[in-house]
C-alpha cells in the first residue's frame, strides 16, 4: 500500500462524491509535439482522461502519461490527484478515466486481495496483469521504479558503522545492540511487511526503547541530523538525494515490490491499441535514480510537479 502524503494540485484538483464517481478536472493544453513517441498521431481523435493519486510522485507520473498522449494527437482530460489509493483504481475500472500509473505491489495486495507479494518483480507483475484481466483492466510494461520500503542512513553514521545491506544491519544489532536505533513511522511499526515482518525475516533485534515512532517527513530530517541511525523511507523519495542518505540493500528481498506501471482500461486500449507503444518507452526509462530527482524538483526544490515532467520528457526527447 501507497501511504503518501503530497500537495494536490490547485489545477485538476479532483474528488469523489458517494455514487457520482469522478466530479472535476481541467484539460491539459501542453504545446507538445511527437518527438520519439508518438509519430504520426496514432491518437489523433481519442479524447483519453488520465488520472493518479494526491503524492508527488504520482502527480508526476499522471503528468508524464497526459503528455505523452497529448504528443500522440490525443485531448487529455487532467484528473490527477485523488486522495488514497481506491480512488483512482476504480476510475481506471469503472471507465471514468482511462488509464495511470500504479503500482504492483498496491495493486496484489490492497485492489486484488492478496496477502503475500510475489518476491521477483517481472513475476509479480505478470501476477497482477493475469488476475487483473477480469477486471477490465490491462497493465502495460513494467518500470524499474519500485517505490518500496527501506533503511537509510546518514554519511557519517555510515562511515561509522560500514553497514551497506540490511543483513549487515541485523548483524550490528546483535554485535552491538545500543548501535542500532531506528526512526519508523507508526504503520510501519506494526505492519507485518513493515518493522515487525523485516525483524522476524533478518533476525534483527532492536530494543523497543531504540526505535522512535514519528511522521514521515520528520523521518528523513531525524535521520540526516543523526538523531536516529537509521530511519525507514522509501526508495523513490527526492529527500534521500537531496538530503544525500545511504539506502541499505534489501538482500533478502523481503519488502514488497511496487513497482510502477501503467494500468489502462481494457476498452480504452481496444479502441485505441497504440497506447503501448507509446508508453512502453517512457517506462523504460524510469527508475529509483530518475523518480528521486524528479520528485526532488518538486519536494525539496518547490516546483510544480507537471512543469517537472513536461521538462522530463523533453529533455529525453520523448516529445518537443
Amino acid at each position: 500500500m501507497r501511504r503518501r502524503r503530497g500537495a494536490l494540485l490547485a489545477a485538476g484538483l479532483l474528488a469523489l462524491a458517494p455514487g457520482c464517481g469522478l466530479t472535476s478536472g481541467s484539460p491539459m493544453a501542453d504545446d507538445v509535439r511527437p518527438g520519439t513517441i508518438g509519430r504520426g498521431e496514432p491518437l489523433k481523435g481519442a479524447s483519453l482522461t488520465v488520472t493518479s493519486k494526491s503524492f508527488t510522485e504520482q502527480l508526476i507520473l499522471g503528468a508524464i502519461m497526459g503528455i505523452a498522449f497529448q504528443a500522440a494527437g490525443a485531448e487529455v482530460l487532467d484528473r490527477t490527484g485523488i486522495q488514497g489509493s481506491i480512488g483512482s483504481r476504480e476510475a481506471v475500472v469503472k471507465g471514468e478515466a482511462d488509464a495511470g500509473y500504479e503500482y504492483t505491489g498496491t495493486a496484489w495486495i490492497t485492489y486484488l486481495g492478496h496477502s503475500e507479494p510475489v518476491a521477483d518483480p517481472h513475476a509479480q507483475w505478470e501476477a497482477v496483469r493475469e488476475a487483473d484481466a477480469g477486471n477490465g483492466v490491462t497493465w502495460l510494461e513494467p518500470s524499474a521504479l519500485n517505490n518500496t520500503y527501506a533503511l537509510a542512513m546518514n554519511q557519517e553514521n555510515h562511515r561509522e558503522y560500514r553497514t551497506n545491506t540490511l543483513s549487515e544491519v541485523a548483524a550490528l544489532s546483535k554485535s552491538g545492540p545500543g548501535s542500532v536505533s531506528l526512526c519508523v513511522e507508526v504503520e510501519f511499526a506494526n505492519r507485518a511487511d513493515g518493522l515487525r515482518g523485516m525483524e522476524k525475516d533478518y533476525g534483527m533485534s532492536v530494543p523497543p526503547g531504540n526505535v522512535t515512532q514519528m511522521d514521515t517527513g520528520i523521518i528523513y530530517t531525524q535521520t540526516a541530523k543523526g538523531a536516529c541511525v537509521y530511519g525507514e523511507v522509501f526508495t523513490t523519495d527526492g529527500r534521500i538525494k537531496s538530503m544525500n542518505l545511504v539506502v541499505m540493500d534489501d538482500d533478502k528481498k523481503f519488502f514488497p515490490n511496487y513497482n510502477a506501471a501503467p494500468m489502462v482500461n481494457t476498452e480504452t486500449l481496444r479502441k485505441w491499441p497504440a497506447i503501448p507503444r507509446i508508453l512502453d518507452p517512457i517506462s523504460r526509462r524510469l527508475n529509483n535514480s530518475v523518480a528521486r530527482d524528479l520528485n526532488a524538483k518538486v519536494d525539496v526544490e518547490g516546483e510544480d510537479p507537471h512543469q517537472v515532467a513536461l521538462e522530463w520528457m523533453k529533455a529525453e526527447g520523448f516529445v518537443r
